[in-house]
């Protein structure tokens, strides 16, 4: 776990899709609307935008508003044969330099000058990271010496102050007040 001191990282990649693609488009920059995510994306909303989600209950609240992955994944994953891109996991913003897997929910994130967003768990890793490559939901999941499951395929967070968000901003943490809760699936 960190230490209360913030850690640096930094954006490698911001990606968005208007349509509910399982991939999203690498872009310039990304505009993060506070209480609905990224403007322009799918996911953008109040309440639950994932397909799944709104079937069961469309009132939820928008626990999954921004997807981050970490870059250090992907060299992970082409160890495993997989050829792998910002986006192409679905994620809106790529990090480097920052186990996200590692932060205890409630994390805020700063990005850039402006930005602020709050981890709310983790990414599920669903099936169709096996229908865009065959395999791909087993190499985003192992298990560790105690034999708990680890989820490989990102954060997901809630936007609590907005902004533009582009490559190389820079990305600070601020832990919650303890004791912290690891993220678990959201």
């Amino acid at each position: 776990m960190l230490s209360n001191e913030d850690a640096l990282a930094s954006v490698v990649s911001v990606n968005v899709d208007r349509l509910h693609n399982f991939s999203k488009s690498p872009a310039l920059s990304i505009r993060l609307l506070e209480g609905l995510g990224v403007e322009g994306d799918a996911h953008c909303g109040e309440t639950v935008q994932h397909r799944s989600r709104v079937a069961r209950d469309p009132t939820q609240p928008n626990l999954r508003q921004v997807h981050l992955l970490h870059a250090e994944v992907f060299e992970e994953l082409t160890s495993l044969g997989y050829s792998i891109s910002p986006g192409d996991l679905g994620e809106n913003i790529t990090t480097r330099g920052i186990q996200l897997l590692d932060l205890p929910t409630g994390s805020i994130l700063h990005i850039g000058l402006e930005v602020r967003i709050r981890l709310t768990g983790l990414r599920n890793p669903c099936w169709q990271l096996d229908h865009f490559r065959q395999g791909l939901v087993s190499a985003v999941l192992s298990r560790d010496a105690d034999g708990v499951l680890i989820r490989k395929a990102g954060v997901m967070a809630v936007v609590v102050q907005g902004g533009l968000v582009q490559p190389d901003d820079t990305v600070t943490v601020s832990l919650p007040p303890g004791p912290h809760h690891r993220l678990e699936r959201v």
